[in-house]
């Protein structure tokens, strides 16, 4: 049964879906990519697993995503932020954090607030699993690639219909979504989680490059960190053999996380 989270207030209030499987902790935390949603291969075989392992698992859409309320062209990604902690603060319990793509810096944002609330000892984030994560896309991947005329089309108008190997419609990119980014860059910096954190890494992966995920791992100096390259992987990562990945490294993730308690 979907839930449903009321975020934010005035115009910016939104119904957020949430899908959540009881279980024991520690809970699994989707975060989804930029465009995806909380039905897609990787979250729902991570449902499953949860399902399996008797693990509380805990899904949802960002607005203007799936089945949550608010459009996407008002998106920007401290508005997600607030949406993915406002989800997160509803659990109970150490959580495990699993985010695929712009999950990742979802992932990241909500480690680094929660620290910040609550200081090391009390975080709830006892790990992360980050596939192909993209924190800062919107600077390095956007708009660093961007030729001056999609640039100025931006500014000027406020909108670009970027076309998606993904899918049949446009991403479309907001000059908000682009400012929006610049207040939360990561990559500039340490970046600390308080967690151990595992990423997953194409290294065909034509939407974020593997030196990405080295940059990251190069700024996660203050906690536990390891990188796996698959060899022939793509940006999904969504191959059997590439969910299978995920989830051992989610086990492995369980496991210490279990007994480190």
């Amino acid at each position: 049964m979907v839930e449903r989270l009321t975020v934010g207030t005035g115009e910016a209030v939104r119904e957020i879906a949430i899908e959540r499987r009881a279980g024991d902790a520690p809970g699994l935390f989707w975060l989804g990519g930029f465009r995806s949603d909380m039905v897609g291969s990787k979250a729902l075989a991570l449902d499953a697993h949860g399902a399996a392992r008797g693990l509380a698992v805990t899904r949802f859409d960002y607005s203007g995503h799936g089945v949550s309320g608010g459009r996407f062209v008002d998106g920007t990604i401290s508005r997600w932020q607030e949406e993915a902690s406002a989800v997160f603060a509803t659990t109970t319990g150490p959580q495990i954090l699993i985010g695929s793509s712009m999950g990742g810096w979802m992932a990241l944002l909500l480690a680094r607030a929660e620290l910040a609330r609550t200081a090391r000892a009390g975080t709830r984030v006892a790990g992360m699993v980050l596939i192909a994560p993209a924190p800062d896309f919107t600077e390095e991947l956007m708009w660093a690639g961007f030729s001056e005329e999609i640039r100025r089309t931006i500014l000027e108008e406020g909108v670009y219909a970027e076309p998606s190997e993904y899918s049949d419609e446009p991403y479309m990119i907001t000059r908000g979504l682009i400012e929006d980014g610049r207040r939360n860059l990561l990559l500039g910096g340490t970046i600390e989680t308080g967690c151990p954190v595992a990423i997953l890494q194409g290294k065909r992966d034509a939407s974020v490059p593997w030196r990405h995920a080295l940059r990251i791992g190069e700024r996660l100096a203050l906690d536990d960190a390891t990188i796996t390259f698959v060899d022939d992987g793509d940006h999904r990562l969504s191959r059997p053999e590439d969910i299978d990945l995920m989830l051992k490294t989610i086990d492995a993730m369980v496991g210490a996380v279990t007994s480190a308690a």
